[in-house]
């Protein structure tokens, strides 16, 4: 896995410090980055979000075939196949976009964690994580509050946003998590450089657009849905 990720990082790098020479701040330099970064991986992202959109138009029908064949798993299995085909429905297509991006996130983390490690070590790069940006004097150093704070509210509403349906244990797992991820970023926040929180604040600052979009992406999907039910009718 280290593999992996050095591997992604490396050229990470490599475009962060051209960004870095063109702007001549790095600070300014993860910002762009990151704009970059969430734009290119966008495309995934909506491919994830419209997979879960389509399984949660179809989920009462799911919920009746468990409950219909809960004694009988081969059948139900069979039923469950068979609505996927009717319904023209991947039940695996959030999962591969997510796995795509997560070594990416893996990579960018190390990357803004370890900057000289994998940008290279010259002079004018040493420099550079050192470098003030906004209210923070070192960006190679802890932000004790400010940053992490941001940074733990931005996570707080794009996870609420985005928050799949759920019943049971699953409800109370995901109501928890809604609440302690944020303050385990805040937490985090605390320790990690000022140049990676920057980057998880601005990205789940831009997270909170693009689950807006997506919002409407999966209103759309479960009236089409609505639509095509009442014509078949």
């Amino acid at each position: 896995m280290n593999t992996i990720i050095g591997f992604i990082a490396k050229p990470l790098g490599t475009f962060l410090g051209w960004l870095y020479g063109i702007l001549g701040s790095y600070g300014l330099a993860i910002v762009v980055f990151t704009i970059i970064v969430k734009f290119v991986l966008y495309p995934l992202y909506a491919k994830q979000i419209s997979s879960t959109a389509a399984m949660s138009t179809v989920q009462p029908k799911m919920q009746e075939i468990q409950k219909k064949y809960a004694n009988d798993q081969d059948m139900m299995n069979q039923k469950m196949a068979e609505l996927y085909k009717e319904e023209g429905i991947n039940p695996m297509g959030g999962c591969l976009p997510m796995l795509i991006q997560m070594p990416i996130i893996f990579g960018l983390f190390a990357l803004l964690r370890n900057p000289l490690y994998y940008m290279g070590t010259s002079e004018s790069m040493m420099f550079a994580v050192h470098e003030s940006f906004l209210w923070m004097t070192d960006l190679s150093q802890p932000d004790k509050w400010i940053l992490p704070i941001l940074a733990g509210v931005a996570t707080f509403i794009s996870f609420s946003m985005n928050q799949p349906a759920a019943a049971g244990q699953s409800a109370d797992m995901m109501k928890s998590m809604k609440y302690v991820f944020p303050i385990m970023i805040v937490l985090m926040g605390r320790t990690f450089p000022s140049g990676l929180t920057i980057y998880w604040f601005l990205s789940q600052f831009i997270q909170i657009f693009y689950n807006l979009r997506m919002k409407k992406v999966r209103e759309k999907a479960l009236e089409g849905k609505k639509k095509g039910g009442k014509k078949k009718k």
